[in-house]
């Protein structure tokens, strides 16, 4: 059998504006072997500017000029770091990322947009918004299309800047607000100066005909909370003011040591930095030095196959670099709020609905590369196998995180059989959380958990990680000792092993040490592929709670969510929407030890709820209670997403066992009871608790941002769970 190719360099892509999701795209279909591809981006989606207009105007919705960052990353086979660059160590060459390590690189690349703020206004950055980045613009605009709805916001609106994007978004946003609304465009210098004299007419025209007040030769001087003022001391009443004036590059540029010009980063043809070689830049953050140009999005689609060709020249080695050389002119489909659209173009004036349908057929186009993305042909298994290799692959991909734990009722089978040495300083072993030991007067608790990968991000995957190992240590009511590490890598380079390893050490660290918890150790391996584990010790003075306390009459307490197996195996497969997936993440990486400390005085019996599922934890809870119980589905906190993704017949490869283990139970099918047995990664805590603290408990889990919720309550019985839909 062919080895596996080792990692042995690290590209980093540093945003994700045009040109770095078309590579993406080029890469998914290309990759190059042995490189790993890291996307750093501050939101999992991307908006296309080419359609703000129109969805300003109401044209199209929100998700229609959204590029999903987390499915074209899985196409790609690249980790996505949800997070914002702020700086370049370029003697370390490392990315930097605030609230994570530092991120590794040999190439990379810069592609974050621009801003369209403006500073130096007083008044501006508390009562304007800019129109870039424009997935801000677009949630501020939505909420003022919602306060002008409900009659808390006049429909009037301000735009400073009156080039062609302020223009653009005028006519949008009068369209969309109706007669009623008062528009206007505010210029210092000349509006559209950079347009043909037919296309200037013709928008001149538009901006007439719908009513919108043109303002030139006028700079603004201030922004209130009631609007702009003006050089001549005259008020342009508003209640959003938008600004599309000038363009800002990222201040942190200035830090990097890179040759800028006024504040953008200098390129030459190759688009790698005039300084640096092994950075590159693209899209409006890059000043091409040997061919000026003003920014428009044309020259970021066009510099993305040589962006893409030269990246991989830079990382083998090998064959000669691209110049890029952008047109002197182009096309520019300007829309006009209606169905209708201005070109410009040699001058002349060119108008009228059938642009705008040639713009949206452009734009619709631009898009569909990114949501229909092309299926990759699989590797083919072997023509002779032996019996059963197709039906133990299954029709799925094997889920990674607690999805890919072996089924309870195989499990619980061989812990059966173990041989008990019968000693006398271990209090509790298989069958609970965690072992319970005699330690001196008090008592000690041990666990071990790990998770093989379920992110690129080995940072991500450590974090969490170490929260879930922590789980049953935090479900016993105990406090943290010591934890040792289990790492398996990869196989890579020694540089990117040891990039790798700091990356998930330094996330391990500060879990652990936010909990007084000591890394002692630990091993670390190469292997097929990245697994990340911890054994854990806690230390409790009194003894600790197990699953065997539950009353009847205890309600009972979840404080997280459930949902997060249906959701990584559709990401799997490319089918979870990017948002969905980015706050499941978050949840996963919530610590829980504050809400194990306000549970833990009260708890007559809790657990942390992971792979085998909410009911199948329950149930374990139940049995070793001798206790029923009964939960309504009505009340189950759900991650956003999930119960869609189970409707749509998505499922983590070990619910049907998870489903199997759970026959002392009764439901009615949904896809919102399907949860229940979904496999969790670091799940929530799951708590018995007296019935008359409650409601003080979950408020006080909620004061701590917690999702906490009761879901239901201990019934006398035999082990059973009733399930109310």
């Amino acid at each position: 059998m062919q080895a596996a190719i080792p990692l042995t360099r690290d590209l980093v892509l540093i945003g994700g504006g045009h040109t770095h999701a078309l590579v993406l795209r080029m890469w998914g279909m290309a990759p190059l072997p042995g490189a790993r591809l890291t996307l750093i981006s501050p939101a999992p989606t991307a908006a296309y500017s080419g359609m703000l207009p129109g969805h300003v105007a109401g044209h199209y919705p929100r998700e229609a000029l959204e590029i999903d960052l987390v499915k074209l990353a899985r196409f790609a086979g690249a980790r996505l770091i949800l997070g914002h660059a702020e700086g370049i160590d370029r003697q370390a060459q490392r990315v930097i990322v605030p609230g994570r390590a530092d991120v590794a690189y040999d190439v990379a690349s810069i592609d974050i947009g621009i801003s369209s703020g403006m500073p130096d206004l007083p008044g501006f950055a508390d009562h304007a918004v800019p129109a870039k980045p424009l997935d801000v613009f677009a949630a501020h605009w939505a909420r003022f299309l919602r306060e002008v709805r409900a009659g808390r916001r006049a429909p009037t609106v301000a735009v400073i800047g009156g080039g062609v994007a302020g223009v653009e978004l005028a006519l949008a946003a009068k369209y969309r607000l109706g007669e009623g609304a008062k528009v206007a465009v505010i210029e210092a210098a000349a509006p559209l100066a950079l347009l043909g004299k037919g296309a200037q007419r013709a928008l001149f025209a538009h901006l007439d005909q719908a009513g919108v007040l043109l303002l030139a030769g006028l700079p603004a001087v201030g922004v209130d909370a009631v609007g702009v003022t003006l050089a001549d001391g005259r008020q342009v009443a508003a209640d959003f003011v938008i600004g599309a004036a000038g363009t800002r590059p990222a201040p942190w540029l200035a830090e990097t040591g890179l040759e800028l010009a006024e504040g953008f980063v200098a390129i030459g043809e190759t688009l790698q930095s005039v300084t640096d070689p092994a950075i590159f830049a693209s899209g409006d953050v890059a000043a091409m030095v040997h061919a000026s140009r003003p920014k428009a999005g044309v020259f970021a689609v066009r510099q993305a196959p040589v962006l893409h060709e030269n990246l991989k020249v830079a990382l083998t080695g090998q064959g000669r670099m691209r110049p890029y050389h952008p047109q002197r002119d182009y096309l520019k489909l300007i829309s006009t709020g209606h169905r209708a659209a201005v070109a410009d173009k040699w001058g002349l004036r060119l108008d009228g609905a059938a642009l705008w349908r040639w713009k949206d057929r452009i734009d619709r186009a631009f898009m569909a590369k990114f949501s229909d993305l092309p299926e990759m042909e699989k590797p083919k298994l072997p023509e002779v196998m032996a019996a059963g290799v197709r039906e133990t692959l299954g029709e799925k991909p094997l889920c990674a995180g607690c999805g890919a734990k072996v089924g309870f009722g195989d499990l619980a089978s061989v812990l059966a059989d173990l041989p008990r040495v019968g000693r006398p300083d271990v209090l509790l072993g298989a069958g609970d959380d965690a072992a319970v030991l005699a330690a001196g007067k008090g008592y000690q608790v041990l666990t071990t958990d790990h998770l093989r990968a379920f992110t690129e991000d080995p940072w991500l995957l450590s974090r969490i990680t170490a929260i879930h190992a922590l789980g049953d240590v935090w479900s016993m009511g105990a406090r943290p000792q010591a934890a040792l590490s289990q790492v398996i890598l990869p196989r890579m380079a020694p540089k990117l092993q040891r990039e790798t390893l700091r990356e998930i050490m330094a996330a391990a660290a500060e879990v652990f040490a936010a909990e007084g918890a000591e890394i002692v150790g630990g091993h670390t391996t190469m292997g097929a592929e990245m697994t990340v584990g911890f054994t854990v010790t806690g230390l409790a003075a009194n003894a600790p709670i197990t699953l065997s306390g539950a009353k009847p009459g205890d309600w009972l307490i979840l404080t997280k969510p459930i949902g997060t197996g249906v959701i990584l195996a559709a990401e799997m497969l490319r089918a979870a929407p990017g948002d969905v997936v980015a706050a499941c993440l978050r949840s996963m990486a919530r610590p829980q030890g504050a809400a194990a400390r306000i549970l833990a005085p009260h708890a007559h019996a809790m657990t942390d709820v992971t792979g085998f599922g909410l009911a199948g934890h329950l149930l374990e809870m139940m049995t070793a209670s001798r206790a029923a119980a009964h939960i309504d589905l009505t009340f189950v906190p759900l991650l956003s997403g999930a119960e869609a993704l189970s409707a749509s017949g998505h499922g983590s490869t070990i619910l049907p066992a998870n489903r199997a283990a759970a026959a002392r139970m009764f439901w009615t099918e949904s896809p919102r009871a399907e949860l229940l047995f979904d496999p969790q990664t670091s799940g929530g805590l799951l708590a018995a608790v007296p019935a008359s603290h409650a409601r003080d408990i979950v408020a006080r889990l909620r004061d701590a941002g917690e999702a906490a919720a009761i879901i239901g309550a201990v019934e006398e019985g035999e082990a059973f769970l009733t399930v109310e839909n």
